[in-house]
């Protein structure tokens, strides 16, 4: 195998396990915090959904300049391509490591994009960004966390309304959850099927939404009909939202696994094109052992180094109990799919984080740690400008000594 092909998977596997430790807190980190599982519970779950994800769900044709950030026509070789990718790859991957270390949940998107930009700039200059795009990338670092803060407390509000801060909360959990629950499921069925299975058809979508949402809501009315709780009240209402979660999470699991390995076996799969068959463009066919290798990467990530994020999101932005929890990922699922569907520019991560300052501030301002939050906003700002310098410095490296 060439030395360059080894070079890249050895990038490229660094940068997957990347993802596995920083955006495993899309999935996991309210289950934990919520206390439905231990964290070692979550990362082994994690692992094996977000292998199975990447695997059987991602995308066997990808991009190799992501998101179209960067004008493909201003590049015209394939060395520029091959050491590009390397640099975004490893700018990205060192970003993600550093980000991870301190706990701050960054997105793994903008950090790739970031690297993309850094050696196209350093390449041809600001002609070759589409700088329309990049602003869209911006854009999302406001419009996520507001959309995910307001449908969070949104949500959190009207299950307090319906069931907590009722005179016979249980009897009402008893009425309303399967409600809650096959609204969910409705959600996590369209997601599914749009953003995992890549269907296009949106009725098709529904109806796939329908479907799990009838199974969810049968299952559930009969679960509540049988289930009698015991002791507190408070405590079996959030028993109940308990076990939801950890079927939401370990959803959001799977979806991450099929959506974002791209991120790392994109420009993987661009470097191997290019070796194996010369310039081809920017669109490439990703053979399933990369795919494979991409979901391994991203698995490791999250055995080894996905507590920390987890520990941020999970614990340490306000206090979550299972029916938080719920909540939190009941909201961020359905404004990635609402946006998705109106093309607003939105990331997973971003929205999580604003889903559980919403939920807390329906507690009141005291129940936020303003201090981490703080930190965790201010990494999503240099995510993209740090990850393009460091990406710059690798490209103009690579070109000379390889």
């Amino acid at each position: 195998m060439e030395p360059l092909i080894i070079m890249t998977l050895v990038v490229g596997f660094f940068m997957a396990w990347g993802i596995g430790a920083n955006d495993t807190a899309n999935s996991m980190s309210t289950a934990v915090g919520a206390k439905a599982i231990t964290p070692m519970q979550a990362v082994l779950i994690a692992a094996i959904l977000e292998f199975t994800g990447s695997y059987f769900f991602g995308k066997h044709v990808t991009e190799t300049i992501r998101k179209g950030i960067i004008n493909p026509q201003l590049i015209n070789n394939a060395t520029v391509v091959i050491y590009g990718s390397l640099a975004a790859l490893l700018s990205a991957g060192v970003w993600l490591l550093i980000a991870s270390y301190y706990g701050l949940p960054v997105s793994t998107t903008h950090s790739i994009i970031g690297g993309i930009v850094g050696y196209g700039l350093i390449h041809a200059g600001p002609a070759i960004v589409n700088w329309k795009k990049l602003f869209y990338v911006v854009l999302s670092w406001i419009i996520s966390p507001i959309l995910g803060g307001l449908v969070g407390f949104a949500v959190f509000w009207l299950i307090r309304l319906t069931i907590l801060n009722t005179d016979r909360p249980f009897d009402n959990a008893r009425k309303w959850a399967p409600v809650w629950i096959s609204l969910a499921f409705f959600i996590v069925g369209m997601t599914f099927y749009i953003k995992t299975v890549h269907g296009k058809d949106i009725l098709k979508a529904v109806i796939f939404g329908l479907g799990f949402s009838l199974i969810a809501f049968l299952i559930s009315k009969l679960w509540m009909h049988v289930h009698r709780g015991s002791g507190d009240e408070y405590q079996a209402v959030e028993d109940i939202f308990k076990r939801v979660q950890i079927l939401t999470s370990c959803y959001v699991a799977l979806a991450h696994g099929a959506n974002d390995v791209a991120n790392a076996i994109g420009p993987v799969a661009a470097v191997y094109s290019a070796i194996k068959g010369g310039f081809q463009g920017f669109m490439v066919p990703v053979p399933r052992w990369i795919l494979a290798y991409g979901g391994i990467g991203i698995a490791i990530g999250v055995t080894t180094y996905g507590y920390r994020v987890m520990r941020t999101v999970g614990t340490r932005i306000t206090e979550l109990t299972n029916t938080r929890g719920f909540s939190i990922d009941f909201s961020a699922a359905s404004v990635v799919l609402v946006a998705s569907r109106l093309g607003l520019p939105v990331s997973t991560t971003h929205t999580v984080v604003g889903a559980v300052v919403g939920v807390g501030l329906a507690r009141g301002l005291s129940a936020i740690n303003k201090g981490v939050l703080k930190d965790i906003v201010v990494s999503w700002f240099v995510t993209v400008p740090v990850a393009a310098i460091m990406s710059a410095i690798f490209f103009k490296i690579f070109m000379h000594i390889l």
